[in-house]
């Protein structure tokens, strides 16, 4: 069986690439994703077919071989070198931002119109009417999908075992060569996945309440695995980024 010295010294240094992974892609993907999906909502034709070609190509583009280019072909190519895990966190938050941006645009576009027409009776400009206008009311419609790309996101860091980087599905990886068992390990595995999800979403569901609240919105109290739900709620689907790995 595994000691809690096999854990000490494999899982919890894993455990702590795996949240490092997940939190640096996923503040990539949200940097990437309200701009590409604020010029998808523009009036200017070449803008919107700029940012629609940054989505359409890396929906369509496996995680997985995009990971594997900028790990093995980038650096022979320009002469440059980098960590395994900054190829990974560049693909996968290049790669989810381009779905992230869909939400955006969804969101956005399920504003009303009489607001964004009141914002132009009150002759503020563009940038006025998403700042004050467009953007309070659409965040809190982002979030719930946004949790649900953060799942796939945290799901998808284990792709980067397989670039050596050392999240705990490479540690799981070696442990079930060292120790030969592979039933307690995968078995583990799946709980700490779970753990971090969980503690993700919880987190995700208590922003999701705060910004309900400062749009005057009050979300309906739910228990432990339930999620928040209101009357205004809107849904945003996204297609799942699982299948592009």
């Amino acid at each position: 069986m595994m000691s809690s010295e096999f854990f000490g010294n494999w899982f919890l240094p894993g455990i702590w690439i795996t949240v490092q992974v997940t939190l640096y892609s996923a503040a990539l993907a949200f940097v990437i994703a309200f701009p590409i999906g604020v010029l998808r909502t523009s009036r200017l034709w070449i803008v919107r077919f700029l940012a629609g070609a940054y989505f359409e190509i890396f929906r369509s583009t496996s995680s997985l071989v995009f990971m594997f280019w900028i790990a093995f072909t980038v650096p022979p190519l320009f002469n440059i070198s980098f960590q395994p895990m900054f190829a990974g966190v560049l693909a996968l938050g290049i790669t989810y931002g381009a779905y992230a941006s869909e939400i955006v645009r969804g969101a956005l576009a399920a504003v009303p119109a009489a607001q964004r027409e009141a914002g132009i009776a009150l002759n503020f400009t563009p940038m006025q009417r998403l700042r004050r206008i467009e953007l309070p009311q659409a965040w809190p419609e982002m979030i719930p999908p946004f949790n649900n790309l953060l799942i796939e996101l945290l799901k998808g860091t284990s792709l980067v075992s397989l670039i050596a980087v050392a999240d705990m599905t490479f540690a799981g990886d070696l442990l079930r060569l060292v120790k030969n068992e592979s039933a307690p390990i995968y078995t583990l595995l799946l709980v700490l996945y779970f753990i971090l999800a969980f503690v993700l979403t919880r987190g995700m569901r208590l922003l999701e309440r705060h910004a309900k609240k400062r749009v005057g919105q009050t979300p309906e109290k739910t228990s432990l695995f339930g999620g928040l739900r209101s009357k205004s709620s809107i849904d945003v689907v996204v297609s799942a980024p699982g299948g592009t790995k």
